[in-house]
């Protein structure tokens, strides 16, 4: 079991939903959430946890992405704390996603 989570680029990110299936949360707010996220990722608030908690195990990866991969660092440590056994942050957040060019889904 991890004690904190790991810091991961957004190529291992996009790697590891596509390899292992990793569970992708999305932390930014509603309004850029809907405008243009990650491809597959779920959003993250406090209103949609119990979702999440329903949906995902503590052993599979789960893998937090905010704007520029400083407040998920936050919440990773937290995902952690609650009992997930393997947490990631992505550096960069969405803006890195967005400049290492991998899938996007817009609301156009």
């Amino acid at each position: 079991m991890m004690e904190q989570f790991v810091e991961i680029t957004p190529q291992e990110a996009w790697r590891m939903v596509c390899d292992e299936e990793a569970v992708l949360l999305d932390i930014r707010d509603l309004q850029r959430f809907t405008y243009s996220r990650p491809k597959g990722a779920f959003h993250l608030t406090n209103q949609s946890y119990g979702q999440f908690q329903d949906m995902c195990d503590f052993d599979e990866p789960v893998i937090v992405s905010c704007y520029h991969g400083i407040s998920s660092r936050n919440i990773a440590q937290f995902l952690v704390e609650q009992g997930y056994e393997r947490v990631y942050s992505v550096k960069g957040g969405f803006d890195g996603w967005v400049r290492a060019e991998l899938p996007i889904e817009t609301a156009y």
